[in-house]
């Protein structure tokens, strides 16, 4: 039989049942010895002949049974845990007549592991509401006939109706007027969006509105919320590098604990020493403190519109201390918009932008479709030109509503004339920002001044701030924009240094040259942009707008168009790996004082291994932290003003 889910949600599911069957055994074992603790207090008062000693051990066996084939099938695979020490202690408290003390270190083990479970499972609980919001079914048309189908069976080009309150299936274009979208469950942000036809809509997002059409721009397995599915199991799968650590550390501490028993036993010539020492060091959750913090962080991530592909990615980001950005769409909103206009006196502001925007409606340039567009969507309406001709590099002149209009350069528009009074701020806006000047006459009358550019972001010196504050000692911005309008952009933004004028493989050598300095981050949203994403040792993708090979590169997706969700990302980071070393360095610290109290005989084996069961559950308590967190924070104070300006050279990144 078919499945009807798609690929990457099957595999998760597979994983999924194997997590719940490995919870099944960690309650059954546990249910084992505690009934068996139970009947062995009660039997000297039920007058059982059986001796309580034996029924202690008797269940204890399974646990120590269950966790031996664990440490034998982790040592095939080359990965040896403290778990070793608990069947240690459980072991010798047989061998050594404390069948009570096994039991309670069973009770305890096990109990740790039903603890991970927990923990594990409240710290990716924003990772499964992703993947569970999964879509599944899609409403075909075929021709005038609607038809249910799986949503594996969606192809690129199918035409899909969307009901109100249903998930987008795939990526599509909008092919109605306008739809209300519920964008929260991929971005974090909590009110719905409303998007215009021919707007690209993401899957996974929810119509907040009435139904509309969709028009398939992608198969499900290539749409965003597969892509999200996917770094969520990279997200569960992936081991950081400092996890890995701690797993090694297993291989100092089960050494140490051994000859610390047996020193405990020499000295004073009592074996009850040795095993309270192995019973208070059977730290059986407390090295999962890492990866529950690590996950604790991915997660929170998760909700703030922050994919991370693995603990790997969130670890090695809180290593960062240089920050590369590319300039457009980036750091810039990506888009020109009208950042100034100015008009000659007695000439109306709206009326000059319509015949304006009327005469660009037979341009070529880049820029006329979006004043066209900015005039329409203040409700005007344009008219038709005609007797159009346009002079390539320099403008278009023709006629509107019977009036001779000419817009393009100042050269074309002014000729030689000077600049009157009423431009000249307008025209020293755009000198400052580097912007495009649209020159119109009326009538041959000099009448406006346009200046269109590609605008800083709004949050992008916040942004740039937080790095600064969190401890990222060095920003600089790569782009293959021309070096006028790069250097304005790095000036106004106090970044240490800017390249312009810069290939793929240029932005690729740049990084490379950082990251030989030290652990650098390459920031970016365009296709141009994979390359220099993959080469650094954090890729971050500005990956609102569906810039599928960016976001595929890179190691975290930002998924809300957002730049301060970058500056979040890494204070969740250092919040997280900060957390972790906490926890493990105290609760390994607490874990020696009480195996000293315990050599010296003031902990009996079955004290210390309630003792060390608090100590695993104080760490793990910690490493939930992680979830949570003063969002906005970062360590530091306030923003120091950057005192080296960015070079203006065309000095190649490899130098």
């Amino acid at each position: 039989m078919r499945s009807s889910l798609p690929g990457p949600l099957a595999e998760l599911q597979r994983n999924l049942a194997a997590k719940m069957t490995e919870r099944a055994f960690h309650l059954t074992f546990f249910a084992i010895a505690v009934v068996g603790l139970a009947l062995g207090l009660f039997a000297p008062f039920g007058g059982w002949r059986v001796d309580a000693h034996l029924i202690w051990s008797v269940a204890t066996v399974p646990v120590i049974l269950a966790l031996a084939y664990s440490i034998v099938r982790d040592f095939l695979i080359g990965r040896m845990g403290v778990d070793a020490i608990a069947l240690v202690s459980m072991t010798a408290a047989i061998v050594m007549g404390q069948p009570l003390a096994g039991v309670v270190v069973a009770i305890m083990y096990t109990g740790g592991n039903i603890l991970e479970d927990y923990a594990r499972g409240k710290a990716e609980r924003d990772l499964k509401s992703l993947r569970d919001r999964t879509p599944r079914v899609a409403h075909k048309w075929l021709g005038d006939v609607l038809t249910d189908i799986s949503v594996d069976e969606v192809q690129a080009g199918d035409q899909l109706l969307v009901r109100a309150g249903e998930l987008l299936p795939v990526d599509g274009y909008l092919a109605d007027p306008h739809a209300s979208i519920d964008e929260s469950a991929v971005t974090g942000e909590p009110l719905p969006v409303t998007r215009a036809q021919g707007e690209l809509l993401r899957s996974g997002t929810v119509n907040a509105g009435e139904a509309f059409r969709l028009h398939a721009s992608a198969s499900a397995s290539e749409s965003t919320y597969a892509g999200i599915i996917r770094m969520v199991e990279a997200a569960q799968t992936a081991k950081a590098p400092f996890i890995r650590v701690a797993d090694r550390f297993a291989l100092f501490l089960l050494p140490t604990t051994l000859i610390v028993a047996g020193l405990a036993w020499w000295l004073s010539g009592e074996s009850i020493r040795a095993l309270a020492v192995l019973v208070v060091a059977t730290p059986c959750p407390l090295i999962l403190a890492a990866p529950v913090a690590f996950i604790g962080g991915v997660s929170r991530a998760a909700r703030e519109g922050i994919l991370m592909k693995g603990s790997a990615a969130l670890e090695a980001l809180s290593q960062i201390r240089t920050a590369i950005f590319d300039k457009t769409g980036t750091l810039t909103e990506g888009g020109a918009r009208l950042t100034a206009f100015a008009t000659a006196p007695g000439v109306s502001a709206d009326e000059a932008l319509r015949l304006l925007a009327s005469l660009e409606q037979a341009s070529h340039h880049v820029l006329a479709q979006t004043l066209i567009d900015l005039v329409r969507g203040r409700g005007k309406t344009l008219s038709h030109p005609r007797e159009v001709r346009e002079f390539r590099g320099s403008g278009i002149e023709g006629f509107v509503e019977g009036r001779r209009l000419k817009a393009g350069t100042r050269s074309l528009v002014l000729g030689g004339a000077p600049l009157p009074d009423w431009a000249k701020e307008a025209a020293a806006a755009a000198e400052d920002r580097s912007a495009l000047s649209v020159y119109l006459s009326i009538d041959g009358r000099f009448s406006a001044i346009v200046i269109m550019a590609d605008a800083v972001r709004e949050d992008t010196p916040t942004a740039l701030a937080r790095l600064r504050e969190a401890g990222v000692s060095r920003i600089i911005m790569v782009t293959g924009d021309d070096s006028e309008a790069a250097y304005t952009v790095a000036r106004s933004l106090g970044l240490d240094e800017a390249f312009a004028d810069k290939s793929p493989a240029e932005k690729v050598a740049a990084v490379e040259v950082e990251s030989a300095r030290q652990p650098t981050m390459m920031v970016g949203d365009g296709i141009n942009d994979a390359p220099a994403l993959a080469a650094a040792n954090v890729g971050i993708a500005m990956g609102a707008r569906g810039a599928t090979a960016s976001s595929e590169a890179a190691d975290i997706v930002i998924l809300v168009d957002r730049l301060d969700r970058v500056a979040e990302a890494y204070s969740i980071s250092l919040r997280t790996r900060a957390i972790a070393m906490q926890s493990i360095v105290v609760g390994l610290g607490l874990s020696g004082i009480a195996m000293i109290a315990a050599a010296f005989g003031y902990i009996t084996p079955v004290a210390g291994a309630l003792l060390q069961e608090v100590i695993d559950i104080a760490v793990i308590l910690n490493a939930l932290r992680a979830l949570i967190g003063p969002s906005g924070s970062t360590p530091g104070g306030k923003a120091a003003a950057v005192a080296n300006p960015p070079r203006q050279t065309g000095e190649q990144a490899a130098g």
